[in-house]
């Protein structure tokens, strides 16, 4: 009687009630220990299921082939021809795994090269679909038999609505992603950026004081209304009353660049340094977006005429595709900057209310707004729909920051400024450090939310702290030109690009 799973006559041979098969005991011990399960006919098979086999505990005869020298010759022949077949098919086992394998490779980069060709496919279909949805308006040119002016392009009249209102295309959802897809990444960055050792101290700050001034525009009145600071270069472009905006390189001591054609005074400007922009905007209604070229010089190759009052204010989305103007006609409008074309224009024209600010929120996601009602409003960009409403101040909100913690929005008006907390949407602080008759006229955290500038008849610094914890003032930065013409814009970005001194 032979073992089923060794082939050899079993020292304690046991037998299966299920199928009647002989085995070794503690082979099948072992095996239905590790798989429950006979080795020849796959049943379940248990213990309980073995029975021993009782035999004569006689001595076993050697086996003839053992009995003689040849024959044991015979036996190691045989075990090395069966070590060597079953070597053989190991090798052809192994080499058939390896052409799997790489087969398989191939599959999987063949996989992924299709997903990175159709994901390119996807995204340049995305760019011509968002183009087209751009041209629509134009592509209708041979329909309408008039056409007017706007923007510095032909418009057909059929973009009138009934309302006798301007058909604007909308923000659509390819932007909306791309919108979101800034925010995602932008807050994610935000919660792991850590403070970065060249801010300025508070011992070094405090030690700032004024070391040149420089007469940029042609007026004799207190001329500079709004200043930008490009975010990579030593260049400090401002606007003024004379109705140029003017490039000054900070190290050279040196004007750069004149932006001349404004027929009003330039009440607001921004870099848009990802492709050498400047956008102006001016009490003449209209916004201009200028180019930089090789030489320094710059360009107008937009004229924005969408608002019907003065353009109070300009802001850039952090993709730099995309900005804000808000005007005194009540309005906001959300501009491609590639095209210069306005996608949506929010509000309604009002005589007695008008936008005097604007700022988007770091994430991109959100918009605020200052009213000549001393009413702070919150949008939701994507949807255009305003979320929330700060009141509190007395007279027109004439500038507003967002702080980098996401939190914190500050606002000043004639009485101050006020700290407003975006999480439970309240006042948690009020600063007044001027009399009545005195305008906070700029308000602006730095890049890293360590400290606040706030600009009247001075510019005053401050350490931010928290909602319960007071924020101290720490250097004062008073007016120095003599001449007792108080009036400051407080711009900073101390220690990171631009040493305010």
């Amino acid at each position: 009687m032979i073992c089923a799973i060794s082939g050899e006559v079993p020292d304690e041979p046991v037998v299966s009630k299920r199928s009647g098969l002989l085995f070794e005991r503690r082979l099948i011990e072992r095996y239905i220990e590790d798989h429950g399960k006979c080795p020849v006919t796959k049943e379940e098979l248990s213990m309980d299921d073995i029975v021993l086999v009782k035999t004569n505990k006689v001595v076993r005869p050697r086996p003839l082939q053992a009995a003689s020298i040849p024959g044991l010759l015979g036996i190691f022949q045989n075990e090395w021809d069966a070590l060597m077949l079953s070597n053989f098919a190991l090798e052809q086992q192994l080499h058939t795994a390896r052409q799997e394998l790489s087969h398989a490779l191939y599959q999987h980069d063949a996989a992924c090269r299709v997903i990175a060709r159709l994901k390119k496919e996807r995204d340049e279909s995305r760019a011509l679909l968002a183009l087209a949805e751009r041209q629509i308006p134009a592509s209708m040119a041979g329909v309408a038999p008039a056409a007017v002016v706007s923007n510095g392009k032909r418009a057909m009249e059929d973009e009138i609505g009934p309302d006798g209102k301007k058909i604007r295309p909308g923000i659509n959802p390819v932007m909306i992603d791309e919108l979101t897809e800034c925010n995602t990444m932008l807050s994610a960055q935000r919660k792991k950026r850590q403070v970065p050792p060249s801010l300025a101290s508070i011992d070094e700050l405090e030690r700032y004081t004024q070391i040149s001034s420089h007469p940029l525009h042609k007026t004799n009145k207190p001329g500079i209304l709004s200043m930008d600071i490009h975010p990579s270069k030593d260049i400090v472009a401002t606007g003024g009353i004379d109705t140029n905006a003017v490039l000054f390189d900070r190290t050279s001591g040196q004007i750069l660049c004149t932006l001349a054609g404004h027929s009003k005074k330039i009440t607001t400007l921004k870099f848009v340094p990802r492709d050498e922009l400047v956008v102006t905007g001016s009490a003449d209604k209209t916004v201009r977006i200028w180019q930089g070229g090789e030489e320094g010089n710059y360009s107008c190759i937009h004229t924005l005429k969408d608002h019907t009052a003065e353009v109070e204010a300009v802001t850039v989305h952090a993709t730099q595709k995309y900005f804000v103007t808000a005007a005194k006609d009540n309005t906001w409008c959300f501009y491609d900057i590639s095209t210069g074309s306005c996608l949506s224009q929010v509000g309604e024209a009002s005589g007695q209310e008008g936008y005097t600010s604007a700022s988007f929120h770091p994430d991109g996601l959100i918009l605020g707004t200052g009213t000549t009602e001393a009413v702070v409003k919150i949008w939701d960009v994507k949807t255009q729909s305003n979320v929330a409403k700060f009141e509190g101040h007395a007279g027109p909100v004439t500038a507003m920051s967002f702080s980098e913690n996401g939190y914190f929005l500050a606002t000043a008006a004639l009485d101050g400024v006020k700290l407003w907390d975006l999480r439970k949407l309240r006042n948690f602080r009020t600063f007044s450090p001027y009399d009545s008759d005195t305008p906070t006229n700029s308000v602006e955290f730095d890049f890293s939310g360590t400290y606040l500038a706030v600009a009247g008849s001075d510019i005053r610094v401050y350490q931010v702290a928290n909602v319960k914890t007071e924020w101290n003032l720490i250097k004062t930065l008073p007016d120095l030109s003599g001449t007792g013409l108080h009036s400051f814009l407080a711009l900073i970005k101390l220690g990171m690009h631009v040493e305010l001194r």
